[in-house]
Parts: structure tokens; C-alpha cells; sequence
């Protein structure tokens, strides 16, 4: 249209409108969005607004092109104008208010929150939900140090003071795994567990998210056995109920790891000539191991046709003796063995040991 068909009242409007007060808050289209992610917006003013993709969201990765086309209306806060005369816009200050009542209502309805931490420090962890910025001590953290999943357990705002924690969460799935553990468990179920600590009489075995004893002597048949040479913390374990007590929220439990019972096939006989190494001394008598898992008992009137006072007077830990096998009692699982009984036999003893090779 040229200058000699506009009437008198366009001119007066298109005057008006280039000398209008810029308000704080505008209404405007987009009018297109630029390959590095800037808003061009159009909102009746004698220059285009522009909203920078530092002010478009909080989120730096955020896309405006998931949100916004070309004619879609946008309102935005007045933040100036740069070096051409366009009004710089922002967008994610406009939406400040919108989000802190979205972030209000989460918070009251005790809703868990899952963001990424933007800051770290020997304190604890700073995530930032579209602006605002939630503080989580290293205690209550857990360890996350990426993203976090949290609830906001203490709210003042005009403190500036938003403290999370991912503890709660934790503890709730805690306690929701042990309810529905306690509900199911039955002695003689199968689980797959994970050893969760190592201690001299046993381990701990995590089994659906509650800890439960699996005791040396249910590792091993090995009476000496040491459980840190057997099970390691983080070990993945079958292992079955073998007691519950629900009333004080404890479980002991088996493993099939352990293997055979070796008293199932003991191998000897009453009168049997064998080679023992001595495991214990005690004061009445030696322990004396006949082979993996199965010891028996050398008594101290037994060691010697000797009187001694004490078995150290004729053995030591770790030696090598010739017995004889005088008692097997497989209901109590216990064997009775003689050196004494021995003593002037040694031939006797030379001669079956050959005719055995």
C-alpha cells in the first residue's frame, strides 16, 4: 500500500503504536526459530522481540521447537534490547512463576522429584528443577552423584532454603521390600541373595532387600573354615530359609554352595590305621582332622602310654600322626582315635600301609 492510500487514522495508529510504552510483560506470535535456538516473536512494537536460547528455559538443553511453531502465541518478560534496537524477551523468566506454583504443589503432595545435579561439593549435591534450586546434603544423598531421585523434605522460600533428600526414598523402598519379604518368606524357599558383609562367624546375605545370617558351620563342613576365604562382599549366592523368626524380623538361612555332607562317605572303619593332621589342642586332648569336613576326637589318655599332662607335651597344630580309629558314632557325628594304641605297632602299621600302594 503506498503512502498516498493510507488514511489519516492508520497514520495516527501506526504512530501511536511506534511511540507506546513498552510494557513488562508481552503477548506476542512467534514469528520463526533459528537454527541456534532463538525465539523471533512479534508483539505489535516497532521492532521484533527476540528471546535468546539462554532464556528460553533453565534446562539448557531444552528445544524450543518441541514447544513452539511460527503463529503460536508466547508471552514473555521485557529483559532489554540489543545492539539493532530488537527487545530482548525472556521466556523461562515469564514461566518462573508458573513452574514455582507446579513446584509448590509437588512438594505438598509429597511427590518425588528426579533431576540432574548441576553442582557438587564436599557439602552435598545441587540439582535445579527449571530454575529453582534444591540443596541435598552428602547424608541424605546416598551417593547419587548424576541424577537423583528426591523428595523436598524441608520448604522456605523466603529463607531461599529448599533442602532435598534421597534417603527417604530409599528408606521407603526399604521398608516396602522387607513388607512384602516378610509376607512371602517360607522355610525352604529358594532365593538368590547378595552377600552384603563377612564376619567371622558367618555372612549376611541380602535377600529381597533384608538381611539375613547364614552362619560359618552352613558355608562349610570345615570347622575351621574362615568365611572371608569363602564368600566375598557383592557375591551373587543361592540360598534357601532355613528358620524364620517373623516376630523379631530374623532369618537364618542355608547355601548349597556348602556341598555334600562329608559324613555321608566317611571312608573308614573301627580298627582302621589312618594318617590324621592335628587342627586343635585342648585340654582334654587333639582334634584331628581325617579329611575335609570330618574330625575326630584323640583324648588325652590316649595320645601316649605316657602319663602327660597336656597334648602339647607329645603333639603340635599342623602335625602329621598315625591313629588308630577306636569309636565311630555317625548319629552324633563324633570319631574317637588312639595313638597310644599304636605305640609298638609300627611294623604292623609299616606293612598294611605298603600293601595299600
Amino acid at each position: 500500500m503506498n503512502e498516498e492510500n493510507v488514511s489519516f487514522e492508520e497514520l495516527l495508529n501506526a504512530s501511536m503504536e511506534s511511540n507506546k510504552k513498552l510494557e513488562k510483560i508481552v503477548n506476542g506470535k512467534v514469528i520463526s526459530i533459528s537454527l541456534n535456538g532463538e525465539i523471533f516473536v512479534d508483539f505489535n512494537y516497532k521492532s521484533d522481540g527476540i528471546v535468546p536460547k539462554n532464556e528460553y528455559s533453565f534446562d539448557e538443553e531444552a528445544d524450543p521447537n518441541d514447544e513452539f511453531k511460527p503463529g503460536d502465541s508466547i508471552t514473555c518478560e521485557v529483559i532489554g534490547h540489543d545492539q539493532n534496537g530488537n527487545v530482548l524477551l525472556s521466556y523461562k523468566k515469564m514461566k518462573k512463576q508458573e513452574t514455582l506454583k507446579k513446584f509448590e504443589e509437588k512438594v505438598n503432595n509429597n511427590e518425588i522429584f528426579e533431576e540432574k545435579v548441576k553442582k557438587a561439593n564436599d557439602k552435598g549435591v545441587i540439582v535445579d528443577y527449571h530454575g529453582i534450586r534444591i540443596f541435598i546434603p552428602n547424608s541424605l544423598a546416598c551417593g547419587q552423584k548424576e541424577r537423583i531421585r528426591f523428595r523436598v523434605i524441608e520448604y522456605k522460600p523466603n529463607e531461599h532454603r529448599i533442602i532435598g533428600s534421597a534417603r527417604v526414598i530409599v528408606e521407603e523402598e526399604k521398608k516396602r521390600l522387607e513388607e512384602a519379604f516378610w509376607s512371602n518368606v517360607e522355610v525352604d524357599k529358594e532365593y538368590e541373595g547378595t552377600v552384603s558383609s563377612v564376619c567371622s562367624y558367618g555372612a549376611f546375605v541380602n535377600v529381597e532387600g533384608v538381611d539375613g545370617l547364614l552362619h560359618i558351620s552352613e558355608i562349610s563342613w570345615n570347622r575351621g573354615a574362615n568365611a572371608n576365604d569363602l564368600l566375598k562382599q557383592g557375591q551373587k549366592i543361592k540360598v534357601r530359609i532355613k528358620e524364620i523368626d517373623k516376630e523379631n524380623k530374623r532369618f537364618k538361612l542355608s547355601y548349597d554352595g556348602k556341598g555334600e555332607n562329608p559324613w555321608d562317605n566317611i571312608g573308614i572303619n573301627v580298627g582302621d590305621i589312618i594318617k590324621v593332621k592335628i587342627k586343635k589342642l585342648t585340654t582334654f586332648g587333639a582334634f584331628a582332622e581325617i579329611k575335609e569336613g570330618v574330625e575326630g576326637l584323640i583324648h588325652i589318655s590316649q595320645i601316649s602310654t605316657e602319663r602327660i599332662t597336656k597334648p602339647e607335651d607329645k603333639l603340635e597344630v599342623n602335625e602329621e600322626v598315625n591313629v588308630k580309629v577306636i569309636n565311630i558314632d555317625m548319629e552324633n557325628k563324633k570319631i574317637e582315635l588312639s595313638i597310644r594304641e599304636l605305640e609298638g605297632t609300627s611294623n604292623e602299621y609299616s606293612s598294611r600301609e605298603k600293601g595299600n600302594e
